[in-house]
């Protein structure tokens, strides 16, 4: 028996939610991935860093011998679709891969992948634009933003300030607020905050949205985390300046 793969493009987005997303910087896709799913994704992540024999790539803080257990489900992991077939998987989502070419008028290649716990009380992260931390030429960064669970204002959610990806790339500086957000990040410059408003998103909804538009995270003041799998992809005839991101995964 011969197995046929799927690899006809899908096109998820209507011509009125492309136009928003021009006008807007981003867009929901809801239920984008199935509850089954996420359930699975959740459970193998937290099978490879629950592990004792846990692999290099996936250790918290690397060359360490012995990992901390606060670390294990704290600390963000960092480009696992390198090395996890599953998280592969979830980068090249279908419903990701059409949607990306749908706004960037041709196929999509991902360069970057994370899954982020944010555990209870953890903080945010400042306002910020995705350009700034990963040059491209022309810059088509775009990013797919997949909840692992129910995101709301209470358990950090994003904030956005819609339209504001039409600024073009605006200067950052040291955060100012450290009660509220991570100090190793940086902040936009000259912007008035209060323009941002929360993207509520459900179990499986996937938020796709320009590298310019400006969007922070608040902490975690809930007893739920907030894990979410965060993808950043460029047009196929992008390049990005970092060394450490020049591979170039088709979604194919």
């Amino acid at each position: 028996m011969t197995i046929q793969i799927q690899s006809e493009r899908v096109n998820p987005l209507t011509p009125e939610q492309i136009k928003q997303y021009h006008e807007d910087g981003f867009i929901i896709i809801k239920n984008g991935c199935s509850d089954d799913l996420i359930d699975a994704f959740n459970s193998h992540i937290h099978a490879i860093r629950s592990s004792e024999s846990m692999p290099e790539w996936a250790k918290p803080r690397k060359g360490g011998a012995v990992v901390d257990d606060k670390d294990r489900f704290s600390l963000r992991l960092f480009n696992p679709h390198l090395h996890d077939g599953f998280s592969l998987q979830m980068m090249k989502l279908p419903v990701v891969r059409g949607a990306l070419a749908q706004v960037l008028g041709d196929e999509a290649t991902g360069v970057q992948s994370m899954y982020f716990y944010k555990e209870p009380g953890s903080p945010g992260q400042a306002a910020h634009q995705d350009y700034y931390y990963i040059k491209n030429d022309p810059n088509t960064l775009t990013a797919a933003w997949v909840a692992m669970e129910y995101t709301n204002e209470e358990n950090g959610c994003l904030y956005v300030i819609p339209g504001s990806q039409k600024l073009g790339v605006l200067p950052h500086g040291d955060v100012k607020n450290l009660q509220e957000h991570e100090a190793w990040t940086h902040e936009v410059e000259g912007i008035d905050l209060s323009k941002e408003i929360p993207v509520i998103l459900d179990k499986g909804d996937i938020l796709i949205f320009d590298s310019n538009l400006i969007h922070s995270s608040t902490r975690n003041r809930s007893n739920r985390w907030r894990r979410s799998y965060v993808c950043h992809y460029i047009r196929h005839d992008s390049t990005i300046e970092r060394e450490d991101l020049k591979k170039k995964i088709s979604l194919v």
